[in-house]
Order: structure tokens, then sequence, then C-alpha cells
């Protein structure tokens, strides 16, 4: 296992959060792991659960949308849309979990991609949200171990390629 630990930063009263992670690959490897469906479904999210990739465009105007599921049976959804795909250094898509029982929470992630010495990556995710309430909310919905879950399975993925 990687000794590469998830850093969520999210300072109070601030409708933004941050999630900076390094990963022993190059960026473009890296990158290729957010936008390769192949290889995104692998990787991405809670490891007890299984991943549906519906739609997944990742280019300017694309859309994209997923399914998790749990061995009982239970579905999470979650969609939105590319604004920018510029390889291999800068992802900005919408976020929007469609289980909360009214809409408009919706989340703007940028995904910045550095390239490190010694071909490592180090990747930083803004999350803005449309009001401290929904970001507090994200952080109580257990999200910093799904997130975990997730990058510890992009490292072993990495290895693997």
């Amino acid at each position: 296992m990687t000794n590469n630990q998830t850093k969520i930063l999210a300072e109070p009263g601030k409708q933004e959060l941050f999630i900076i992670r390094e990963f022993d690959a190059p960026r473009e490897l890296v990158f290729k792991a957010f936008t390769d469906p192949d290889l995104f479904v692998q990787w991405l999210g809670p490891r007890e659960l299984t991943m549906v990739l519906e739609t997944f465009e990742p280019r300017k105007g694309g859309s994209w949308r997923y399914i998790h599921q749990d061995s009982a049976g239970n579905a999470y959804a979650f969609n939105g849309v590319f604004h920018d795909v510029t390889a291999p250094e800068r992802i900005i898509q919408t976020f929007e979990f469609e289980g909360l029982p009214e809409k408009g929470h919706v989340i703007l992630d940028t995904l910045f991609l550095e390239a490190l010495t010694d071909g490592r990556t180090r990747i930083t995710t803004q999350s803005v949200y449309q009001s401290v309430a929904d970001r507090d909310g994200m952080i109580q919905s257990g999200m910093e171990r799904g997130v975990n879950d997730g990058y510890e399975q992009l490292d072993v993925l990495l290895k693997s390629m």
C-alpha cells in the first residue's frame, strides 16, 4: 500500500473544499484513469459498491451519469456535465447526487493534475457548493470514506498499468 495520504481541506464557513492526493504514476496515466470509461469504473467510489456507467463523455459539453449499487440492490445515482477537459492537466465538471429530495444541489468540481518529480502526480480537486450547508452536508454524508476507498483502488489500478 502507498504512503500517499488524501487531504480534505474544508475551511469553516466557506462553500468550497479541496481534496489533495499524490499518486506514484505519471500525470498522463492518472488523467487517463479519470477519462477512460473502462478504467474509471474500476476505481471510483466505496469499494463495496459496484458502478454502472450509464453515460460518460469526457469532453467539453459532454455529460456523465453513473449508478453505484450495494449488495442489497440499493442504487445511488450521480450525474453532471463536463465543462472543460484539457489533457493531461485539468477537468472541470458539475456533480449532482440524484438522491436528494430537492434539486439544485449542484457542485462545480475542478480537478488539477500536477506532474511531480520522479514521475509522480499530485491532484487537487476544488469543489464549490451552492451553500455552506450543502458543503457541510456532503462532508457529514461520509464522502471522505468514499474518496479514500476510491483513491486506494486507483493506486492499485495505476500500479497494474
